[in-house]
């Protein structure tokens, strides 16, 4: 019998339509908050991740794109565009079917997809509210070590205090990396996000899933280096103590 999760995620958004769907349904637009993903127009139509093809396509209201690995695994895409007031409410969901029987990581990677889904749209209303239409700058690096506390190790060589919160303005310091003034607009125990002018950085904590610790940033700088960039980043991640309460290169 196969085997589904559904995952949604709503919000309203105070944009119009086309603005909303420039930001889900266009490779450029999701350089700004998600990951590079390019989207040829129409029904199917070529998405670069993960092989899959647009398999719903109304502009501005309906998108949706599949993909499959050929073992009967397949997961599916999907956003509803509906005008509420001067805005949208956005409709965003990841269905996953298995027709056979599912390994044992099933339940650890929907949760992680569950809680990703919402740092994901958070960065959406981010990217709308302060950099909509801007050109982006994708930037990747991760730490392959496994552990606990890893995301307060990053948390503490940024420069966060226990005390800061979403909301909260923050001077980020990390060794190696030029300094960086914003707000600290997400935080859990899974996920931070800040925001400066030009950019929004995101750290993803992967303690819960016995998953690596990364950063994933969207630079909105002109003439941003993704790969100069990426490689400051990649040296900061490497350097990090390994454990709480390390010394750094520990």
């Amino acid at each position: 019998m196969p085997r589904e999760l559904t995952i949604t995620e709503e919000q309203e958004l105070a944009h119009p339509p086309e603005r909303v769907w420039r930001a889900i349904a266009t490779g450029a637009g999701n350089l700004g908050w998600l990951y590079p993903m390019e989207v040829e127009p129409g029904v199917g139509g070529a998405v670069s991740r993960g092989d899959a093809e647009v398999v719903e396509w109304e502009p501005p209201h309906r998108f949706a794109c599949r993909a499959g690995d050929g073992n009967g695994f397949s997961t599916t895409l999907s956003y509803r565009l509906d005008g509420v007031g001067g805005g949208v409410r956005l409709r965003a969901g990841i269905h996953w079917v298995h027709e056979g029987e599912p390994d044992g990581g099933w339940e650890t990677r929907g949760d992680a997809a569950a809680r990703y889904a919402g740092f994901y749209q958070h960065s959406l209303a981010e990217y709308l509210g302060h950099f909509d239409g801007r050109p982006a700058t994708y930037v990747r690096a991760a730490r392959e070590r496994v552990g606990t506390g890893q995301l307060g190790i990053v948390a503490d060589a940024l420069g966060l205090a226990a005390s800061d919160v979403a909301g909260s303005p923050v001077r980020l310091a990390p060794v190696g990396l030029e300094p960086l003034e914003g707000v600290l607009d997400y935080r859990d125990e899974d996920f931070i996000g800040v925001r400066t002018s030009g950019g929004l950085y995101r750290f993803f904590g992967g303690d819960r899933w016995r998953w690596p610790t990364w950063v994933a940033h969207h630079l909105f700088a002109p003439g941003a280096d993704g790969e100069a960039e990426a490689r400051r980043w990649q040296a900061w991640l490497d350097g990090l103590p390994e454990n709480a309460g390390g010394g750094v290169g520990g």
